[in-house]
């Protein structure tokens, strides 16, 4: 019984100070969400390999898990898969492809905010599991105005947002296909 009760502080110290060593940016490993935030981009491209169930669950669940205002959790999600009410969505959407449209109600002053978090968080998972995703908006007009039966669109609700998830070509550099980003300089300002 004293041994387990003498190895338990020297297990602590040992975790501390991993935890205190890992306190930069140098600790980030190849596969953190930092990693895959600072890696991520809107895919252009894609292949007609579809989208598994397992994958589209672990997504759905993580834009479920999205932080919101008063965690009111204002959204609903509505997979299309349907190839000709995908094209109807989203001009150049390949077989194979899922969209998830982003529903919020009509009321509330944080709705758009919380269904991006919610968006942010899906995107995120679904490059996490090595596949493109990218957001539209564009086309919401559209779908609030003519295919809210057809895509179920709950009375009193609207869509937010557009989520195009499938396979990309594993060949693709990220860094070459994505738009240039602002600079740090250009977008942090430092008030001391």
């Amino acid at each position: 019984m004293k041994k387990k009760h003498f190895l338990l502080p020297i297990l602590a110290i040992a975790i501390v100070a991993v935890m205190a060593s890992c306190q930069t940016s140098e600790c980030v490993s190849e596969d953190s969400a930092i990693d895959l935030i600072l890696k991520s981009y809107s895919a252009r491209t894609y292949t007609s390999e579809p989208v598994s169930l397992d994958d589209l669950e672990v997504i759905l669940k993580c834009g479920i898990k999205a932080p919101s205002a008063g965690n009111r959790q204002p959204w609903k999600f509505t997979v299309v898969s349907e190839f000709s009410v995908m094209q109807q969505m989203v001009g150049n959407v390949v077989d194979g492809n899922v969209l998830i449209l982003v529903c919020g109600p009509e009321e509330g002053s944080t709705v758009d905010y919380d269904c991006g978090l919610a968006t942010g968080n899906m995107t995120l998972a679904a490059q996490g599991l090595g596949l493109g995703a990218r957001i539209y908006f564009g086309s919401l007009p559209t779908i609030n105005s003519t295919m809210r039966e057809t895509l179920q669109i709950p009375d009193e609700w609207r869509a937010v947002a557009v989520l195009r998830v499938g396979h990309i070509e594993k060949d693709v550099d990220a860094t070459t296909v994505a738009s240039p980003r602002n600079s740090y300089e250009d977008v942090v300002t430092f008030l001391r």
